[in-house]
């Protein structure tokens, strides 16, 4: 999941009758995502919704410690049992099935494969082989991250993504997987939004390991690109009719005025969201700008990182939540203003649809060598609750639809989108937030371990159907 923001507000659903609900969702007959090659998909991560942190040779992560430190998580929740996915793999497989999803991306646990001398864990290898096998049983397409933010702790511990070392170990990690794995895997995603890793983790501390300095976070992300750079030549090697990409979040930054100063801050806040990532693995180099925002936080480069880091991708994974309203802070940086009367969901994010179309047209503008996109991640938080065993989640089923709508305008003006997956399969353990936040098309009672399909979910798979009749 993308970025966790620190003012929540009361989500204002659509006021719409239950009758009226699939108008509300279904594409419109010339939308680009009734073509049948167009993947549609859900997602999940590994410390989400696995659970069983210390069965099987699983070892201790970053998030086991953050969240077991008094209040870092809400409520002092943990991913200690989540949605218990690492038991319940096998039914949570059939019901993606029934729902028609054809995609699924997951992550793989990095403490749950290897021990900490960097040698293999076959019991959590086996995990991973038992639940992939079954994916391509039922016909899913499979995209797999390789770090989806569980670092081993004992890697943290010698000093985790500040540290060098840590990105020639996840090369490592990645030679492990793609061998073990090879012809399970349709699409490999080397990190999951490494803006949330450095910045909330090393930047603000909101996040595991729970640091706080500037210049880490600019270390701390030189060093996760890196080790996806060298990870991709490994995957190419050792698993080659696959995929191989990266997954980034995106933010949408509008000016809070037509001055030159909030003008300017909205333009740093995308430089600080956006081009901090997408520079350095589509240019070879990070923006300047960078510096301005954040001055002396200059991260240590050696020579032939950039070329490493700026690997050709086979695809580019892309998430979005929200825009941000922005000003100028009077000095080289920008302040939040958010917005009055405007939708948000429960997290207090604001929907602003239009803010993903944008983006991704002024990215295919921007990158000359953008490669395809899936939206790896689109979803929201409602506080959904099941009632006479139902879960009508009007403004989830509202928030897709339209978002589905401006993920089409930006195929129609060019951006070569292939994908689209669902935040989440099923509501889970919400980072910071803990389980008060559900992004899930399919409910969770924790104290049960119950799934109840949502309406939005429903009518996800109404429309698969209607997709496969037409095909």
């Amino acid at each position: 999941m993308a970025n966790d923001a620190s003012a929540v507000s009361e989500a204002r659903p659509s006021a719409v009758p239950n009758g009226a609900l699939a108008d509300l969702f279904t594409p419109p007959a010339d939308s680009s995502l009734w073509r049948k090659n167009f993947l549609l998909g859900a997602a999940t991560a590994s410390y989400q919704i696995e659970g069983a942190v210390d069965e099987d040779g699983r070892l201790p992560s970053i998030w086991d410690t953050f969240s077991a430190k008094p209040g870092k998580v809400l409520a002092g929740d943990t991913g200690a049992v989540a949605c218990d996915h690492y038991h319940r793999w096998e039914a949570d497989v059939d019901m993606l099935a029934s729902l028609g999803l054809e995609g699924y991306r997951l992550s793989i646990a990095w403490p749950r494969v290897m021990d900490a001398a960097g040698a293999p864990n076959h019991k959590g290898l086996d995990f991973y082989k038992r639940l992939l096998n079954r994916l391509k049983e039922k016909g899913i397409t499979t995209f797999v991250t390789l770090y989806h933010w569980d670092l081993p702790q004992h890697l943290e511990d010698r000093g985790g993504w500040l540290n060098r070392d840590t990105a020639y170990r996840f090369a490592d990690y990645a030679d492990l997987m793609s061998r073990e794995l090879a012809g399970t895997v349709d699409a490999w995603a080397t990190l999951n939004e490494p803006w949330c890793s450095a910045y909330l983790g090393y930047g603000n501390g909101h996040h595991a390991p729970g640091l706080a300095d500037g210049r880490f976070a600019t270390q701390a992300m030189h060093h996760l690109l890196l080790a996806h750079g060298l990870a991709i030549p490994v995957l190419r090697a050792n698993d080659p009719a696959s995929q191989k990409g990266i997954v980034a979040n995106i933010g949408r930054g509008t000016a809070n005025s037509d001055s030159a100063a909030d003008q300017r801050a909205a333009h740093l806040f995308e430089v600080q969201h956006n081009a901090w990532i997408l520079d350095p693995l589509l240019k070879g180099a990070y923006p300047q700008d960078l510096f301005e925002l954040w001055p002396g936080t200059e991260p240590l480069v050696l020579d032939g990182d950039m070329q490493t880091i700026s690997a050709p991708l086979d695809f580019l994974g892309i998430n979005y939540y929200f825009r941000t309203n922005v000003a100028s802070d009077g000095a080289h940086g920008f302040r939040d203003v958010p917005l009055e009367g405007v939708e948000r969901t429960q997290m207090g994010w604001e929907v602003h649809p239009d803010g993903l179309r944008d983006l991704l047209i002024g990215f295919n503008r921007t990158y000359r060598n953008l490669p395809p996109i899936y939206i790896t991640e689109n979803g929201m938080a409602s506080d959904d609750k099941v009632i006479d065993g139902r879960v009508d989640d009007t403004q989830r089923i509202s928030f897709l639809k339209r978002h589905f709508a401006a993920v089409d305008q930006a195929i129609k003006a060019g951006v070569d989108i292939r994908g689209y997956f669902l935040w989440s399969l099923m509501d889970n353990f919400e980072w910071a937030f803990g389980y008060e936040r559900r992004f899930g098309v399919v409910h969770v009672d924790y104290s049960t371990q119950k799934r109840t399909v949502k309406r939005s979910a429903e009518l996800v798979a109404k429309f698969l159907k209607e997709r496969r009749a037409q095909a």
